[in-house]
């Protein structure tokens, strides 16, 4: 059973997981170093739990204690019973889910393992807003991808807004890093995967018509929001599918777009016979 313990001091040293959690460019060079991400969230916490992640400590304003319950006598980890004003100090913003969690990450697989068993993959190329790559994960999940792979500048999964966003998704969808860009999309190619780039380029042939749900194996490339996939990307991609768009709108947001292309690729019947 976890150890239950009052603080009162925001410099308190045991709660230096959770400081300064607005603070983008901090928090994205300290939790990868320091191998930890922060769940927010009831929901994510558990969600978290039965993914595997090993929780350090959590933080929990003082009306969540009992509704987290079971999940303190079940982990031997510390737990801080903090006022909802603290909590806001230390962190930086208004907890309002009242519970935080800091977990211990895992070793990202290679692509090449996770390419292994995968027919379905998103790849995302430069997605660096983390709100879009919490919807694109939340996607991938929902509509039966089998996996994600990032370009090496993509945003953090694991960041705390990415992981709110998707709902503790990003659990639930295996993903690696390709290590070079685009040339990593060899190993894509080299594992019988046909590799179609999303744009909304008139040049490109419709995703209903590219019928990427009957293929055998199929990447998904996703560009970000704005300057969508580089020259580059598109080069290296066997097709150009696009989303057949009415009223003049030009084009999606990357997560709504995602999600669109998503249910296109797989048929839009998580676990069906594809």
């Amino acid at each position: 059973m976890a150890d239950l313990i009052t603080v009162d001091d925001p410099d308190d040293p045991r709660l230096s997981d959770y400081t300064g959690l607005t603070d983008v460019e901090l928090r994205r060079k300290r939790e990868p170093a320091e191998g930890l991400f922060i769940a927010e969230g009831e929901k994510v916490i558990r969600r978290a739990r039965v993914a595997g992640y090993e929780m350090r400590s959590m933080l929990l304003s003082s009306k969540w204690v009992d509704v987290m319950r079971d999940v303190i006598e079940d982990v031997p980890a510390p737990v801080y019973a903090v006022s909802p004003e603290l909590a806001e100090r230390v962190t930086g913003y208004h907890v309002h889910r009242g519970a935080l969690a800091s977990m211990q990450r895992k070793p990202l697989p290679d692509a090449e393992t996770i390419l292994a068993d995968a027919r379905r993959v998103a790849i995302m190329e430069s997605v660096n807003d983390h709100t879009n790559t919490g919807a694109i994960f939340r996607s991938a999940a929902a509509l039966g991808m089998d996996a994600v792979l990032l370009s090496p500048d993509c945003a953090d999964p694991l960041y705390r807004r990415s992981v709110k966003v998707s709902m503790g998704a990003v659990f639930s969808v295996p993903y690696a890093r390709l290590e070079s860009w685009p040339r990593g999309l060899e190993a894509v190619r080299e594992a019988g995967f046909k590799i179609l780039a999303l744009t909304p380029d008139e040049k490109a042939t419709t995703i209903d018509d590219a019928a990427p749900h009957r293929l055998e194996r199929v990447a998904l490339m996703l560009g970000a929001e704005g300057d969508g996939l580089s020259t580059k990307a598109l080069m290296a991609a066997d097709e150009w599918v696009r989303i057949p768009m009415a009223h003049g709108v030009d084009s999606l947001n990357v997560g709504a777009a995602a999600a669109v292309a998503f249910y296109a690729v797989t048929s839009g019947r998580p676990g069906a016979d594809r």
